[in-house]
């Protein structure tokens, strides 16, 4: 099977890549690196569609947001339904939900995206649902934080807080995060192609954890001991100085894809620790080489 991935270099992607290699012969396309009108889709049975102007913690215009996620999109699908692909895989994002909640996300909780990069994955959805027939199958992956070997941001941040202060002030924290190893969303994204089904999918690990739950896991990987502990004034201060730092901390943001999987007989390889495990001593490994 000849796949195209856009997004090759980037986390997921090269994932991917290294993974799938010797089951699919992938050809890959960067909208930044590649001229567009040279792309020819005429060999290609499914497009996997990756790349994208995530969230950006300084901030994006929405006309970014909107040219980048919906524009290219929708330039890219159209290319490929017209060149006779038959099945175009779209990667989302939970955030087309909203934001952090005590409501469980599901596949078909309704959507109302509170930001510009929300927005965009939300409108670039639903434009390319619209060019869905029964010669070209969209398929659409909605993913909460995603965690792995080269994963940077949030997640990374965390590891290396954990890594350098034995003492951290985030005891007994209460909430419920979902997310997704990377094994765990690939094998979903593989598996989606091998039964080429149509619609919404949540990539999700089988259990949510909460954020203390999280660094004690981190902390076990690196073989480090950590002492949590609560701090109110700490907390409130967070809340008030740093919003979006407190809400990935302490806020809840679940998702039950249980519809997924039974749609696609589809099971994950890798459990939390696991995945957390994996890692941790891959990014050990690789820095010791």
């Amino acid at each position: 099977m000849n796949i195209l991935l856009t997004g090759s270099n980037g986390f997921i992607g090269s994932y991917f890549m290294q993974k799938y290699n010797k089951k699919y012969i992938i050809n890959t396309f960067s909208f930044q690196n590649n001229e567009f009108s040279n792309l020819n889709l005429s060999r290609i049975n499914t497009v996997i569609h990756l790349s994208a102007l995530v969230h950006q913690m300084g901030g994006a215009t929405k006309e970014e947001y909107f040219d980048i996620n919906v524009n290219n999109t929708l330039e890219l699908a159209q290319k490929a339904k017209n060149s006779g692909v038959k099945h175009f895989i779209f990667m989302s994002t939970v955030k087309v939900y909203g934001e952090e909640s005590e409501i469980v996300y599901k596949e078909d909780t309704i959507c109302n995206p509170q930001d510009d990069y929300g927005k965009s994955k939300l409108k670039a959805e639903i434009e390319l649902k619209k060019l869905e027939n029964s010669n070209f199958t969209v398929s659409i992956i909605r993913t909460p934080i995603v965690y792995g070997l080269g994963v940077k941001a949030n997640i990374l941040n965390l590891v290396k807080l954990v890594n350098k202060i034995p003492i951290l002030p985030f005891g007994n924290i209460q909430n419920r995060r979902s997310m997704v190893y990377i094994g765990n969303l690939c094998g979903i994204i593989n598996r989606i192609i091998e039964v080429k089904k149509s619609g919404i999918f949540l990539a999700s690990d089988d259990r949510a954890i909460s954020t203390s739950s999280l660094i004690i896991l981190i902390s076990k990987a690196l073989n480090k001991k950590v002492f949590l502990f609560s701090f109110p004034l700490f907390t409130i201060l967070l809340k008030k100085l740093k919003p979006s730092f407190y809400k990935r901390l302490y806020m809840s943001l679940t998702i039950d894809n249980s519809i997924t999987k039974q749609k696609l007989s589809f099971s994950n390889q890798y459990t939390v620790e696991e995945g957390i495990e994996l890692m941790i001593k891959k990014e050990k490994n690789s820095a010791d080489k």
